[in-house]
C-alpha cells in the first residue's frame, strides 16, 4: 500500500510518500514560504523521487488539525482534491497524534503542543514507549498551567515536540515543572508529514483487519474530508464576542 501524506498545519510544511510501512521519500521545508505555492511541487518531486504518479497512490493523507487555519485549509482542499481526481480514499489525521509517531520508544510522555495564541496551545498527550503511540489525553486548546498540571500528574519525564515545543519548554523552566523535560534539536522538533503517514498507515492496517481506526485519525472519502479546528477561527471568535455570546 502507498500513502501520500501532507502535513501544513504550522510555518513548516512537509510531504511524505509511504510504501509497505516504510518511507520511500520526503521533503520538508521551514523557510516561511507559502504553502500554496510549495506544496503540490514538493508533492511532485516526491512522487518522481519514487517513480509514481498519483494515481498510483492508494490513500491521501492529510494533518488535519489542529493549527493554522490557512495552513489546514490549503493541506485539506489539496487532499480533497487528489483524492477526487484519483477517485482514492483519504485520511484526516490529528496533527498531534502524527507528531507522536515521530518519537517512538521515548520513556516517558510525549507532548506535541502547539501554539494556539490567546495565551492558549494546542496539546495532547502521548505514551509512545511500547513503539506506537498510545493515547493519555485528549487533543485540546488550554493554557500551559492546565497543560503542566496534566504533566505533573503523570510524574514521568516529558518530551516537548512540535513548533510550540519552546514555548512549552520556557514556561516549564519558568514554573519550574515538577518532573524532567527536554526538547528534540533541530527539524526533529517540528510536525512532519512522515508522521501523518504513519498514522494513517496504522490506522488502515487496523482497519483491514476488523479493528477501529485510533482516536484521531478519521478514514473517509475526499467529499468528507474535513479540518479539525478545535477553535473558532479569530473572526468568528469576535463576531460572537460582538454578539454578547463568547
Amino acid at each position: 500500500m502507498t500513502i501520500l501524506a501532507f502535513e501544513t498545519s504550522a510555518k513548516p510544511v512537509s510531504v511524505s510518500l509511504l510504501r509497505g510501512g516504510r518511507v520511500a521519500a520526503s521533503e520538508f521545508e521551514n523557510a516561511g514560504l507559502t504553502h500554496s505555492v510549495t506544496l503540490m511541487p514538493m508533492a511532485e518531486r516526491v512522487l518522481a523521487a519514487a517513480g509514481l504518479t498519483p494515481a498510483a497512490v492508494d490513500f491521501f493523507a492529510v494533518a488535519a488539525g489542529p493549527g493554522s487555519f490557512t495552513g489546514l485549509r490549503i493541506g485539506v482542499g489539496t487532499v480533497k482534491g487528489l483524492g477526487w481526481a484519483a477517485e482514492k480514499p483519504c485520511a484526516a489525521v490529528s496533527t498531534l497524534l502524527a507528531m507522536a509517531y515521530l518519537h517512538p520508544g521515548f520513556d516517558g510522555v510525549v507532548c506535541p503542543v502547539m501554539d494556539a495564541r490567546r495565551g492558549q496551545v494546542y496539546a495532547a498527550l502521548f505514551d509512545t514507549s511500547g513503539g506506537a503511540p498510545e493515547r493519555l489525553e485528549a487533543d485540546g486548546a488550554l493554557g500551559l498551567g492546565e497543560l503542566f498540571d496534566l504533566l505533573e500528574r503523570r510524574s514521568r519525564p516529558v518530551l516537548f515536540v512540535g513548533d510550540g515545543a519552546t514555548l512549552a519548554a520556557a514556561g516549564a523552566a519558568e514554573r519550574p515543572l515538577a518532573v524532567p523535560f527536554s526538547v528534540p534539536e533541530g527539524e526533529a522538533r517540528f510536525q512532519h508529514a512522515d508522521g501523518v503517514a504513519l498514522a494513517a498507515w496504522a490506522a488502515v492496517q487496523t482497519v483491514q483487519a476488523g479493528g477501529t481506526a485510533a482516536d484521531g485519525v478519521a478514514l473517509t472519502d475526499a467529499a468528507a474530508l474535513r479540518p479539525a479546528y478545535l477553535r473558532l477561527a479569530q473572526a468568528e471568535r469576535e463576531k460572537l464576542e460582538r454578539e454578547g455570546k463568547a
